[in-house]
Parts: C-alpha cells; structure tokens; sequence
C-alpha cells in the first residue's frame, strides 16, 4: 500500500511499499484517462458540486452562492495546475463574490427600495456592461501574457473578463447574466480541450445548455 500524508497524517493507497504521496495531491490522482488526457476525481467532484450550482441559479434557490464557493475553490486548485492562471485567479475573484451575491439574494434590493427580483438591464446599463468587457479583456490578456508562463494569454483573459461582468449580473439578477455565461462557457470549451481537461469540456458544453434554459426560465419570470 503507499500512504498519503496531510500535515503530519498519512493515507495508505495501493500496494505495500510504494512511495509516499502528499495528501494534498489525493485529489489530483487519476480517475480515468480520456483520450489521453487524465480526468482526476477533483475534477469530477467539481463538475457534480457545479451542476447543484447552476440547478439552484436557474430556480432562484439562493444555496446555489455557497456552492459556487466550493466549486470556485475546486476549479482553482484544477486551473493553477493547468496553468490557466486567469481562470484561476478568477475563481478566487468567485469565492468574494458569492458571498456578495449570496447576500444580494437574501437581503438585497433594487434602488427604489422594492424587493431584489429578475429584471433586464437598461440600454445604457447594457452598454457598460459591453464597454466593461471591451476594456477588461485586454487588460487581463497584457498582465497574463507579461507576468504569467500561459501558452494562452488573451483565450485564457476573454472568459475571464466576461465571467466577471457575468457574476454581477447574477447576483443582480438581471436576465442578461445568462447571455454572458453562453458567451463565456462557448470559448471555455475550446480552452479545455485545448488544456485536454475533457470532463470540464463537458461541464461547459451542459453550462451552455443550462444557461439557455435558465434565459428562458427568467424570461418567463419576467412575463408572469
């Protein structure tokens, strides 16, 4: 069996007399190998806790924020070992605001008082947020590709300045955070499959779905 430790504690896997593992990699252990590629059992537990997230955002149920952090941390620790370190530092940037977000659907409101509910950005809220994503792109792109070893600068920057106009958006609850999160989950794909990590190419590929469904679950919301 070869041991696992965590601190000072160990977990024995496998046959006796193997190495020592960190149990800090217990998680990165491969699960499965799809064409070629290692899906490790972070990365599937991560994909399960990120579905409840998206089931709970699509019905308004406000558990889906704290899932979002246990996700977020998840999709971090799997991100900085791909060394897409945008999509990384992100899910830090997720963590603060779902708790933001959490206390926005619990206790938040809109300016004139009434109670936080689905409601469509103005025209001039839509194009700041257009003109939020146009600057944050680049910005994001020019530090990645000046201070971190990516292979994929300004791909890695687009989902990631996208995805924080999205996250506002959601905790807002304006209907136009599910146009972002199409946009943002559509060119993730192809940066997953790009990184191989074919389980999250999936999760992304259903978050484009789930995101439709979610549009046109608040459009109805928005009608009745």
């Amino acid at each position: 069996m070869s041991s696992l430790p965590l601190g000072g504690a160990q977990v024995r896997l496998g046959r006796p007399g193997a190495g020592l593992v960190p149990v800090a990699e217990l998680l990165f252990l491969e699960a499965f190998t799809v064409w070629g590629s290692p899906t490790t059992w972070l990365e599937i537990v991560a994909v399960v806790v990120a579905l409840a997230m998206v089931g709970c955002n699509i019905r308004e149920i406000h558990w889906g924020w704290p899932l979002a952090i246990i996700s977020s941390l998840m999709y971090f620790a799997l991100f900085w070992r791909s060394r897409l370190y945008g999509e990384a530092a992100l899910q830090l940037f997720f963590v603060v605001v779902a708790l933001w977000g959490w206390f926005q659907w619990l206790r938040g409101h809109r300016a004139d008082g009434s109670a936080l509910q689905v409601a469509r950005l103005t025209r001039s809220g839509l194009v700041y947020t257009l003109l939020a994503c146009a600057l944050l792109w680049p910005a994001t792109g020019l530090f990645l590709k000046t201070w971190t070893d990516t292979d994929v600068p300004w791909w890695d920057a687009f989902p990631t300045a996208v995805s924080l106009m999205g996250q506002y958006l959601l905790g807002r609850k304006y209907l136009e955070n599910w146009a972002a999160w199409i946009v943002v989950n559509a060119v993730s794909v192809a940066l997953f499959i790009h990184k191989g990590l074919w389980l999250t190419v999936v999760l992304y590929s259903v978050f484009i779905v789930l995101s439709v469904v979610g549009w046109r679950a608040w459009q109805r919301r928005l009608a009745s």
